[in-house]
């Protein structure tokens, strides 16, 4: 856990230092695309490794760690709004988070449609087992009845 810790920082500090470098002379915002989604990512194993319950909840240093980074991070987050907003005009900062947020409700809503649609078949499917599976036992039972009607007949016939 510590590592994923260390790992959203490390992508958070990278993130920031690549867009420092080369925000100046970026011509538009892919220019610097990738940088700010590793500030995302980074940001959200920060928050992960926050929410994550498994670690002692009440170890002070686990405490003070989660909330520093998160401090940081948000620090950082603050700091590339200032400079994108700068450098490409007021808002483009919140049109970014707008159009993430509307991306993660998107691929959501997909997500949930492509897991109702599973359910949906594998429904339809036990639906088609079951009656697959009674019109088989009708014809075993039926073939059953055949036979032993025609063993009756043919038993009293003999008698």
């Amino acid at each position: 856990m510590i590592a994923e810790t260390m790992a959203g920082i490390a992508l958070v500090k990278g993130a920031v230092d690549g867009i420092k470098s080369i925000i100046g002379t970026a011509n538009d915002i892919s220019d610097i695309a990738e940088h700010i989604d590793n500030l995302f990512e980074g940001e959200r194993q920060i928050q992960q490794k926050r929410n994550n319950k498994q670690n002692d909840p009440f170890a002070i240093k686990s405490i003070a760690q989660e909330t520093i980074d998160a401090k940081l991070a948000q620090e950082k987050m603050n700091e590339m709004r200032q400079l994108i907003d700068f450098r490409f005009g007021h808002g483009t900062w919140q049109s970014i988070i707008n159009e993430r947020a509307k991306r993660i409700q998107e691929a959501k809503e997909a997500a949930t449609e492509i897991r109702r649609q599973k359910l949906i078949k594998q429904k339809e499917i036990e639906e088609i087992v079951k009656t697959i599976l009674i019109v088989c036992g009708a014809i075993l039972f039926g073939g059953a009845a055949i036979t032993a009607s025609v063993m009756y007949s043919t038993a009293s016939a003999m008698i």
